[in-house]
């Protein structure tokens, strides 16, 4: 069963997801070069605080707490021990472009909870066997909206489709380590639908996903109770594939992916 990753800062909300079983509560640190780079674009930046740690820690019981810090700065030893301080379970580095940054805030952290770091540059793509056998990570997430910039991309989802996220699944089991993936929208939504994105999960091996903002809109008729019992269903689904129908559905979903892309004006 993935791990659904949900972002919060709101109590109410987190022990609403941990009562469900299976998440990973998600407090959002980063600030440095963050509004920059995602100036002008329709993406998330979260106005979490420190004290948002442990407020969400507090009404845990069965999830754990991962907190996004800051890329590697001068005062990333302050923030570990400041999150670790109010509960922190799993770290995770962002926006890092070489290996010597991964081993520098492994060793910052010196075993004291695991580490996650969040492929999102083409560096950190070119450079993963440098970085991955690091002691300490737990999981490799690749973060899709970031990277697919870095990469000249159109769409989020290109890097799946031309073969990079199936590179870094490989290189995540040879090291035993966990591995996650992108976000994903609703069942039936989302440019190439949240199903079809699930389906890959599944096929990758993939440990983790974060959801979408789409899965928590307090407009909808749909509770998001209801709509992670969808994603479910559709988990327990796809699982009964065989290894041929899974490789179809790839050939399928890659196509979809590159018809969008292509239909999308060339990147800034």
């Amino acid at each position: 069963m993935l791990e659904l990753i949900q972002i919060t800062n709101d109590p109410d909300f987190a022990r609403r997801c941990d009562e469900l079983g299976g998440f990973r509560l998600f407090v959002d640190l980063e600030r440095l070069g963050k509004a920059e780079r995602q100036a002008g674009r329709n993406t998330f930046i979260s106005a979490h605080a420190l004290d948002d740690v442990a407020r969400i820690k507090r009404v845990l019981r069965r999830s754990k707490l991962m907190v996004r810090l800051n890329p590697l700065h001068e005062g990333t030893a302050r923030e570990v021990a400041a999150v670790l301080e109010r509960g922190a379970d799993v770290l995770m580095l962002p926006m890092f472009t070489r290996g010597d940054e991964v081993r520098q805030f492994a060793a910052l952290v010196a075993g004291r909870a695991p580490i996650v770091p969040l492929l999102e540059t083409a560096s950190a793509l070119e450079c993963l066997d440098d970085w991955i056998a690091t002691p300490g990570l737990a999981e490799v997430y690749v973060g899709l909206n970031d990277l697919h910039l870095s990469l000249g991309h159109r769409f989020m989802f290109e890097p799946l489709a031309l073969g990079l996220v199936d590179r870094v699944a490989a290189a995540a089991r040879r090291q035993r380590l966990r591995f996650g993936f992108g976000g994903i929208a609703r069942m039936n939504e989302g440019q190439v639908s949240g199903h079809d994105i699930l389906a890959e999960h599944l096929r990758l091996g993939s440990s983790s996903v974060i959801l979408s903002r789409t899965f928590h809109r307090p407009e909808d008729v749909l509770p998001f109770e209801d709509a992670v019992a969808a994603l479910r269903q559709a988990e327990r689904e796809l699982a009964l594939r065989g290894a041929a129908q899974a490789d179809a559905d790839r050939v399928r979903i890659a196509a979809k992916i590159l018809q969008v892309a292509a239909a999308l004006p060339p990147p800034r």
